[in-house]
């Protein structure tokens, strides 16, 4: 999904990202797929603005952010023709403010009252509930922005630390996004497993079932499917799995920094 780095010296997280594309190449293929079917999202959460920099140079295209706050802080001071995606957890008194298009001056210097955003946001992975969805669709109509890729957030691990939906009902919230929100273009599932994945991936092959049951109630084709699965430390296996959109930070960028957690909150 990015072009290769030029030839000679390279920064880091150019060479970092070609080998995470190499890998996520090799995974595909053991899947019986081609590299260009997968997406490899680079997430840059608590990095600066200059290290993303550094990798939209070398050619990379898809970013994605955590927070919102820190989201569309960032946005703004990177090119336009990056294809943005919103990750995570998202309040529904912030919905606005990511999908909002207005003075980008305001937003750097106002940020507070969330009255900017991100003009190029491509998909928001993580609608975990119809209010969200219902907040999301009225928000893009209102500001006249063209219909949002959006996936749908399924709790596979069953943590009640982790957002989204039971697998028993991603097929009820699927259906409301895909019937009862005509500005959302449902695109697919995606799911944040457990850190250890020590021997089965249950989660993956959950998330690969809630799949099937959705395009079959759906009348969705499995290859117009996406699965949004797969972190820095088992992107490979999940692609093996069937994952169109791996989510990598920490192997491309390096460990993350929170010196103030409490502003992303």
């Amino acid at each position: 999904m990015a072009a290769a780095a030029a030839e000679g010296a390279v920064a880091p997280v150019a060479a970092a990202m070609r080998g995470v594309l190499a890998r996520a190449g090799r995974a595909a293929e053991r899947s019986g797929r081609a590299a260009e079917e997968v997406r490899v999202v680079a997430i840059g959460k608590t990095k600066p603005v200059s290290l993303l920099r550094q990798l939209y140079d070398a050619g990379h295209r898809c970013f994605g952010e955590n927070y919102v706050q820190e989201f569309i802080t960032k946005a703004p001071q990177l090119p336009e023709d990056i294809r943005w995606h919103f990750v995570g957890h998202l309040q529904s008194n912030k919905v606005k403010s990511l999908v909002d298009l207005q003075d980008i001056r305001n937003c750097l210097l106002n940020i507070h009252t969330f009255n900017a955003a991100v003009p190029n946001l491509d998909m928001v992975e993580g609608v975990g509930n119809e209010k969200i969805a219902n907040h999301l669709d009225r928000a893009v109509v209102s500001l006249g922005r063209e219909p949002l890729k959006v996936m749908v957030q399924v709790n596979t691990s069953g943590e009640e630390s982790k957002s989204g939906i039971d697998p028993s009902r991603c097929v009820e919230l699927a259906k409301h996004v895909k019937l009862a929100c005509p500005n959302l273009i449902f695109s697919g599932l995606m799911t944040i497993g457990m850190k250890d994945y020590s021997s089965t991936p249950v989660n993956f092959k959950t998330l690969v079932n809630c799949k099937l049951e959705v395009c079959k109630a759906l009348g969705i084709p499995t290859e117009q499917f996406e699965l949004s699965m797969g972190m820095s430390g088992d992107f490979e296996q999940a692609i093996e799995l069937g994952s169109t959109n791996v989510r990598v930070g920490s192997t491309i960028f390096g460990p993350r920094e929170y010196p103030n957690q409490k502003q992303n909150q």
